[in-house]
């Protein structure tokens, strides 16, 4: 019964310790989004909500340089972009002209960096403006530019959308004519899985996988205390029959 009780704290132990966060901070739709990306590739991971009411993704740390790595390559985490509304938040201080136009152009930029990596296939976009200041003292003005960068998933063609992302963003800059945007594209590169050491996991001592821990190390306490009991129990009564014997022995 002893090395029971201690096979079962060594196993709560090994739930702890065996796993590794890959990423905190996430709302719940993109942490099932990662559990299912590298749920397709063979890695299993789990969710935890965290007292801030966000999630941490976590996986077995012999997986965790493989998760990283395909995460990264599928544009996991997602990037946090700021809104017009975050940009120009109300503060204590005035702002110069140029401050104010800077941040225009920032926050421009973010939102359509935004708009765009929600086109499908998109994996990473960035959108990157050159408004020139106005000067009323030039005759000829100066014309906007911008630069368009997107990293897509292996086999999506972006090419017909070219024109309609550029269309896009002459249709969101005051002045930017439709010349003078480029768009370049590059396709992410998958990094090949380690499938052997997947297969082979299911064979090492991995206690927590695919199981939330919050549940397991319930168990496990439940587990420890049932076998406390019943160890409890057993010692006193074999304390008494002892007793009763010593008792009986002592009146023949």
């Amino acid at each position: 019964m002893t090395r029971l009780l201690l096979f079962a704290i060594t196993l709560l132990l090994l739930s702890g310790c065996n796993d590794e966060s890959l990423y905190s901070g996430l709302d719940e739709v993109e942490a099932n989004e990662i559990i299912a990306l590298l749920s397709n590739a063979g890695i299993i991971s789990y969710k935890t909500q965290n007292s801030d009411k966000k999630y941490t993704v976590a996986t077995n740390r012999n997986n965790f340089a493989d998760a990283i790595d395909l995460l990264k390559t599928n544009g996991y985490p997602k990037n946090r972009f700021e809104s017009l509304g975050d940009v120009f938040k109300k503060e204590g201080f005035v702002s110069s002209p140029l401050e104010e136009r800077a941040r225009l152009n920032y926050a421009q930029s973010q939102e359509l960096s935004r708009t765009i990596e929600s086109i499908d296939g998109v994996i990473l976009a960035r959108v990157h403006l050159a408004i020139p200041k106005d000067n009323k003292l030039e005759s000829e003005v100066k014309p906007s530019s911008a630069s368009v960068f997107i990293k897509h998933r292996r086999g999506i063609d972006l090419s017909d959308r070219e024109s309609q992302i550029k269309a896009l963003l002459v249709n969101s800059i005051s002045g930017l004519p439709y010349e003078n945007v480029t768009v370049a594209m590059f396709t992410s590169n998958p990094i090949p899985i380690n499938r052997k050491r997947n297969e082979t996991e299911g064979s090492n001592l991995t206690i927590v996988s695919g199981v939330k821990k919050d549940y397991l190390i319930l168990g496990m306490t439940i587990l420890i205390l049932f076998l406390s009991t019943i160890t409890v129990f057993l010692i006193f009564r074999n304390r008494k029959q002892n007793n009763q014997l010593q008792i009986s022995n002592g009146n023949t």
